[in-house]
Order: structure tokens, then C-alpha cells, then sequence
């Protein structure tokens, strides 16, 4: 099977609704075995899907769906040329006290897009692409000793589009180190409800996106079913994709969120 891949770069914070809510605090789609923050594969074929005008040729790279509980045409529902995955998290920025902005990632986000990409990484925890033994990095809430650091060499073939993207500091961090910095790195914005006469209704609530200047990506790829006509259908959603270059996903649009740059190395 081949699997292609598309990568995000976020222009803006970004919001996929999760599944649970803990006193004020309105969480986003996360992974149920890592608890990584995600995009739902669902949300961005949603967004694709919408993108076309033509139906039939919106069927056959998606399928048909339910229109007042009829299949939109035919006797049933049907699968279309086209499978997406969901989006991945590869490199997330974390405010620094001593760099700036220093995006960070672990071996297992690397390993899994190495997999995907069909690459082969050299990846070790204490990699990075900007320190030597004599300086240290203040993380927001943590510090990295330099001689516990190594220099990086090839760490942009880790980090696709990264001169485009303007990365140039990157840090990878043990599996749990980065899931807890990632947690506390993620974008809040407090929501408050107000009345006719602009005073305050009810109390106050946090939602939280994936911050922006985050590297995700998504693989994709034809189903099983697409035989006759896949070939044209993959032809068809490169060049969606190519023709997209700026996409909104999730919710939130018209409040400037959800905004990512899309591109194919």
C-alpha cells in the first residue's frame, strides 16, 4: 500500500473538540494511548470533502452520504477512493527563557512519522539542533543541562519544511518529559459569557487548541475499493491539496483559528 503524507504548519491556535469536559476546562481530541493532542481523521476529511462543488466527483474520492436519511444517490452507502488518517503532532514550540522558541518531540512521535515517511532517523533524547556543552535551555518550567545535550547534524531531515517554516531550534525530550511540557505548552483561552447589559452570565470557562507554529501531518491514501478509478482520484486530491494551501480545521473559524498552511515535501 502506498501512503502519501501532507504536512500542517499552524498559523493559528487550533481547536478539535474532545470528548470530556473537567470543571472549567473544555479539552481537545487527544490520542487514548499516548494522550497527545490530535486531529480527528474525520474532521479533516470533513473539511476536503467540503471543499468541492462537483458531486460526482466528490462521491467517488469520499463516497456518498446521508441526505434526510437517504444515501444522497444509489440504494446505499458507499466508500469512496480515498482513506484519511488523523493529524499528528510532530514538532510543537515551547516558550524559552534562554532561546526564545525551541520546538520540541520525542522518540515516539519521530519514530511513528519515520515509519510512515518511509525514512530512517537517527533519534536519541538529548538531540538537538542549536546547543553546545557549555549552555543550558530553560523550557517553560524546565532546564536541560548542555552536557547532557548532543548536536544534531542532520536533524533537518526530521523536520520537513523547516527553512520554509523558519525552525531552526529543536530539542528532542525523553517520551514522558515531552508529554508533560507539550500538556503545559498548549494554548488556553478563557471564554466568559455576558448578558444584554454586558455583565457577566454564569462563570467563566478554558478552552484549550494546539498552539500555533506547531508541524503536524496526516497520511492518506486509496482504499481497497477504488481499483478502476484510483489512479485519477489520487490525481484529483493532489491537486485539491495543492490548490489549498491554506485550510481551516476545526472549529472557531470565525474567531481566526484552525488556520494551517498545507504542503508536500
Amino acid at each position: 500500500m502506498k501512503i502519501n503524507l501532507q504536512h500542517l504548519y499552524l498559523i493559528a491556535p487550533l481547536h478539535t473538540g474532545g470528548t470530556t469536559q473537567e470543571g472549567n476546562l473544555l479539552g481537545i481530541a487527544r490520542e487514548s494511548h499516548t494522550n497527545f493532542p490530535y486531529i480527528p481523521s474525520s474532521t479533516i476529511r470533513g473539511k476536503l470533502r467540503s471543499s468541492q462543488s462537483d458531486k460526482v466527483q466528490k462521491e467517488q474520492l469520499f463516497g456518498n452520504e446521508l441526505d434526510n436519511g437517504k444515501p444522497s444517490s444509489g440504494d446505499g452507502l458507499t466508500q469512496g477512493d480515498i482513506w484519511i488518517g488523523d493529524g499528528s503532532i510532530l514538532w510543537l514550540p515551547i516558550p524559552s527563557l534562554s532561546h526564545g522558541v525551541v520546538w520540541i518531540s520525542c522518540p515516539l512521535l519521530l519514530k511513528r512519522y519515520a515509519r510512515i515517511a518511509g525514512k530512517t532517523l537517527e533519534i536519541q533524547p538529548g538531540f538537538c539542533s542549536f546547543s553546545d556543552s557549555t549552555s543550558q535551555i530553560y523550557l517553560k518550567d524546565a532546564i536541560f543541562k548542555g552536557s547532557d545535550l548532543t548536536k544534531w547534524s542532520d536533524w533537518e531531515q526530521a523536520v520537513p519544511g523547516a527553512k520554509a517554516q523558519g525552525i531552526e531550534r529543536v530539542l528532542i525530550l525523553k517520551d514522558q518529559h515531552c508529554a508533560t511540557i507539550i500538556q503545559m505548552g498548549l494554548w488556553r483561552q478563557v471564554k466568559i459569557k455576558l448578558d444584554s447589559n454586558k455583565t457577566v452570565d454564569g462563570g467563566f470557562r478554558y478552552e484549550e487548541a494546539i498552539p500555533p507554529d506547531t508541524l503536524m501531518y496526516f497520511p492518506w491514501g486509496l482504499t481497497s475499493q477504488s481499483n478502476k478509478t484510483g489512479a485519477d482520484s489520487e490525481a484529483k486530491l493532489k491537486e485539491i491539496l495543492e490548490n489549498e494551501p491554506i485550510l481551516q480545521i476545526g472549529g472557531q473559524e470565525s474567531l481566526g483559528r484552525g488556520f494551517v498552511q498545507s504542503f508536500t515535501i
